[in-house]
């Protein structure tokens, strides 16, 4: 059986972690990344049975690397911890890696249910989606938050941006070392509670802004 760390950047999704925990395959093992959250998260992650780590600095890069860095198994998976993702298709993104077919993957998100995607962040993905996908000459739809890759890899890539520009560099870090870079569908459903980014049109255009910074100075 492979085993997969999966990390999970939370900051106050206390009402969503106990579906999200539950959902995890078989020798998949959480490690929720508390960034600051004030309604209890991190103990009720802890009362699921998944590995805590608390992380001062915010920002979604800052959550996602400290949970890289703490890390143990061969591969590494991320998602978001708002319920927006079901962790039972973790397989389907994991498996091309573990098989050795891949040495990236991306969940492509298919939305399920109104209210899933807001439409300022589906634009906003398109639009960010095909840019990188000419600077890395990689097709790719999507920039969407579940991916796998191997772990001491991912660490050598080097990834320096720590707020939402970090997927995206680490996509583009990934092209320029010759990685393979594949994508799969998942679904993507309405999350529970309210979105701290992307949810939002003002999140929606720090994103952007973020990313597009990372597009100039890596690209």
């Amino acid at each position: 059986m492979i085993r997969v760390d999966v990390v999970l950047p939370c900051l106050d999704e206390a009402a969503a972690l106990p579906d999200v925990l539950a959902r995890l395959p078989e020798g998949y093992r959480a490690i929720v990344v508390d960034n600051g959250s004030s309604d209890g998260s991190a103990e009720v992650a802890a009362a699921a049975g998944a590995t805590v780590v608390h992380e001062a600095r915010r920002g979604y890069g800052s959550a996602v690397h400290a949970g890289l860095v703490a890390a143990e198994a061969p591969i590494v998976a991320f998602a978001d911890a708002d319920a927006s993702f079901d962790l039972g298709q973790l397989p389907d993104v994991v498996g091309p890696v573990a098989r050795g077919e891949r040495d990236l993957m991306l969940g492509s998100r298919v939305m399920q249910g109104r209210g899933a995607w807001p439409w300022h962040a589906r634009v906003a993905n398109r639009y960010l989606a095909r840019r990188i996908s000419a600077a890395a000459h990689v097709p790719l739809s999507d920039l969407g938050p579940m991916r796998a890759a191997n772990r001491v890899p991912l660490l050598e890539l080097g990834v320096r941006d720590r707020r939402s520009g970090y997927p995206l560099e680490t996509v583009l870090r990934a092209a320029v070392a010759g990685w393979r870079i594949g994508e799969t569908p998942v679904l993507y459903r309405p999350r529970v509670g309210v979105s701290k980014v992307t949810g939002t049109v003002r999140g929606t255009a720090t994103a952007i802004s973020d990313m597009s910074r990372v597009l100039r100075e890596v690209s």
